[in-house]
């Protein structure tokens, strides 16, 4: 725990550096030869671990179950929103998002069941790496982190941010890694029927997914398709 908080503190001051004093950075991914080295060790852990973990976990948990679990998640992570939209400015999505957490508690069993949802109060998540958008920071270039996949300078730090203030780490570490475990599990079982759309090179496909996915969230839908700029020109060491 004390090296995630330590890339935290180096993650923050990066992002420091971009906001207050830095040129915003045109090439999106500067480290790409390092990048690409650790998305080949993140893949092949994948490959050996993670993935059949996640297959047998889809293979035992009924569709319910699965939904079940990924609200609950989603719930647990409903009380940083009501403090990141606070913190944005955003008083009126503090409160559908506290509303939220509220209802799928006391009516959905802990967050087992989306009761909101089926009440009209739909979901509004925002995270410290939006909050820092709001604030001027910059999006810093691209970073494929070990064991943790595609950030951000900026995303990076609000991930470091949002893990480490979430409910799971007011509690004992035990309870706190087995969430998080059950939180890595579930998003990749999610996953599973998306690696059939991924084409051409895996790296840039999902280093593009994972850009344009977060300039959508942090932006609310203003998107411009930088998919093509990427893409052109685009040449790498082999490892």
């Amino acid at each position: 725990m004390n090296l995630l908080r330590n890339l935290l503190l180096v993650f923050t001051t990066f992002a420091g550096f971009s906001a207050w004093g830095m040129e915003p950075v045109n090439d999106v991914d500067p480290w790409e030869p390092m990048n690409r080295r650790i998305f080949a060790f993140n893949e092949t852990l994948d490959n050996y671990a993670l993935l059949p973990i996640a297959r047998g976990y889809k293979f035992v948990m009924p569709d319910s179950a699965e939904r079940g679990v990924s609200n609950f998640i989603l719930n647990i992570y409903e009380v940083n929103s009501v403090f990141n939209s606070l913190m944005q400015g955003r008083p009126t999505n503090a409160l559908q998002t506290g509303g939220r957490f509220l209802v799928n508690t006391a009516l959905g069993f802990g967050g087992l069941f989306d009761v909101a949802t089926l009440m009209g109060i739909e979901p509004s998540p925002a995270d410290f790496g939006q909050t820092l958008y709001t604030w001027g920071f910059e999006e810093g270039p691209f970073v494929m982190l070990p064991l943790i996949g595609p950030k951000t300078i900026r995303s990076g730090t609000g991930f470091f941010f949002d893990t480490y203030t979430s409910i799971p780490a007011f509690l004992d570490w035990k309870t706190a890694y087995l969430f998080w475990t059950l939180e890595v599990v579930d998003i990749r079982a999610n996953l599973i029927k998306a690696d059939d759309l991924i084409t051409g090179d895996r790296y840039i496909f999902i280093r593009n997914a994972y850009m344009q996915r977060r300039e959508y969230f942090v932006t609310g839908g203003k998107v411009t398709d930088t998919f093509s700029e990427f893409e052109e020109g685009d040449e790498y060491e082999d490892f």
